[in-house]
């Protein structure tokens, strides 16, 4: 699979990559490697400009703009950035990811109280996002990634914006989001947080793999059950 932009950038360059249900995976390389335009292609932000994109069983790269919306309800995606809505509570913030998808009222009663207990932030659900530190506001985004108990979890530098202490506490958050059954694939430059995580490690160059490792013992239903590939 491969992807390269109208400006003439390849950004892809003939990837192949599978990922087994239930894995904790690390995709490294410096800036401009490919990380990010590998996790867009993921979630259908972008298609490819040649080969598939398998998530789940479905094709990604053949979805019509119209079934995006279903594909993404099965998907949780956490940026560097937060990305979340100034004017809105963190209960607020995290309910919208349902709303959106037109969830039932009682859905959304259920389901948001249940993503902030995970994350730890049930007794911070009136705060808005200004009155939350930094950690807060990651756990805050990755609640609402989470809201649709999603089978794939991409998050994008999550720690990027981050202090050690805060990196080590979403970090863990993640392995334990991981230990649930949830695919987690991680995006970073951060190599104190691989080195110390011991999962999966795919490195990028050049927008190529260059190595895959397991770096460590961590991986969970391998085998025919596959959630992706490209």
């Amino acid at each position: 699979m491969s992807l390269v932009y109208p400006n003439g950038v390849r950004a892809l360059d003939n990837i192949s990559l599978e990922i087994g249900k239930g894995e904790f995976i690390f995709l490294v390389g410096h800036s401009g490697t490919g990380k990010s335009s590998l996790l867009r292609l993921l979630y259908r932000e972008m298609a490819p400009s040649s080969g598939h994109i398998t998530v789940d069983g479905i094709r990604v790269d053949r979805l019509a703009r119209g079934r995006i919306p279903a594909l993404r309800r099965h998907l949780g995606v956490v940026f560097q950035d937060y990305k979340l809505l100034s004017d809105k509570t963190v209960w607020e913030n995290v309910a919208f990811a349902l709303q959106v998808t037109g969830a039932h009222t009682r859905d959304v009663q259920r389901q948001v109280p249940r993503a902030l207990d995970l994350v730890g932030l049930a007794h911070k659900s009136r705060m808005y996002p200004n009155e939350l530190s930094g950690g807060e506001q990651q756990r805050t985004a990755i609640a609402r990634a989470l809201v649709n108990n999603p089978k794939l979890l991409l998050c994008d530098e999550p720690s990027g914006n981050l202090d050690p202490a805060n990196t080590t506490e979403i970090m863990e958050l993640l392995r334990r989001i991981n230990l649930k059954g949830t695919t987690v694939v991680v995006a970073t430059h951060n190599q104190a947080v691989v080195d110390r995580m011991r999962r999966r490690v795919v490195r990028l160059d050049n927008g190529r793999v260059i190595t895959d490792e397991e770096r460590g013992y961590y991986f969970l239903g391998l085998g025919q059950d596959q959630i992706l590939s490209g």
